[in-house]
């Protein structure tokens, strides 16, 4: 009867690092498994995208349509007058708007609205070349934000071509650089654009993925060590064996 208990509190620590190291793979495969359907990977192949993002660093894309797309997203697209390969910029206009540069503070405008952008590098600001246009219905204007050295949507503009790209050519909208490990971080939101009608988009799916996986990660690796050591404590021990005597006296009779 000495047994049991040790015995019970086996069963009972194994169920439990069972459950854990189960549930532990749901979150880990689970998370892998959806942040493959919702992101793409991109290798960033220029600095016209320079300071937010470098040439080689590595980026998560979320995988979305195009009509999901809001003024300040980083999106990865691609389309013929751009040339064969995917391209990776920043909307600064949507159709129906009028973007135009620079304001007396050489600032970019949407729609008269002057807009702050942080992210812009090099010292040219928000364009070293003025100029105005409006964004027709269902195209997507684009910059990158080393504004000094990035062919985009202002290289495109003549008296015919507005330089815009249509909607239906996004592929992605880019959420977070995950290599170098050094820049590893969530994109900032271009709060810039808040003011604008539709506002801005919010954070993806990738933060709650991420803490998904790290959960199930530490879940298996706690359950299997919590595991065995139920295991051994449910392990009989040596017992010693006593033997007792009992000593017989025989009464003589006579």
């Amino acid at each position: 009867m000495g047994g049991a208990p040790p015995r019970r509190a086996g069963w009972l620590g194994r169920t439990l690092s069972g459950l854990a190291v189960g549930l532990g793979c749901v979150l880990l495969l689970g998370g892998f498994v959806l942040a493959a359907v919702l992101y793409q990977p991109y290798t960033v192949p220029t600095d016209s995208m320079a300071p937010s993002v470098a040439a080689g660093d590595r980026v998560l894309a979320q995988r979305i349509d195009g009509d999901e797309v809001r003024r300040g997203d980083v999106v990865v697209f691609e389309d013929d007058e751009w040339g064969p390969s995917l391209m990776l910029k920043r909307v600064v206009g949507i159709g129906g708007d009028t973007v135009a540069c620079c304001d007396d503070q050489g600032r970019l405008t949407v729609n008269g609205d002057p807009v702050a952008e942080p992210y812009v590098g090099g010292d040219s600001g928000a364009s070293s070349v003025g100029f105005t246009v409006e964004v027709p219905e269902g195209e997507l204007f684009m910059l990158g934000d080393n504004r000094a050295d990035s062919q985009d949507s202002r290289s495109l503009l003549t008296d015919t071509n507005t330089g815009s790209v249509p909607r239906d050519a996004v592929s992605g909208r880019v959420e977070a650089v995950v290599w170098p490990f050094g820049e590893l971080g969530l994109l900032p939101r271009a709060t810039g654009f808040a003011d604008q009608p539709g506002g801005v988009s919010g954070e993806g799916p990738l933060r709650p993925l991420f803490y998904a996986t790290s959960a199930g990660a530490v879940l298996i690796l706690v359950g299997a060590a919590y595991g065995g050591m139920a295991h051994r404590a449910s392990r009989p021990g040596r017992r010693g064996v006593r033997t007792s005597g009992v000593a017989h006296n025989e009464g003589t009779r006579g």
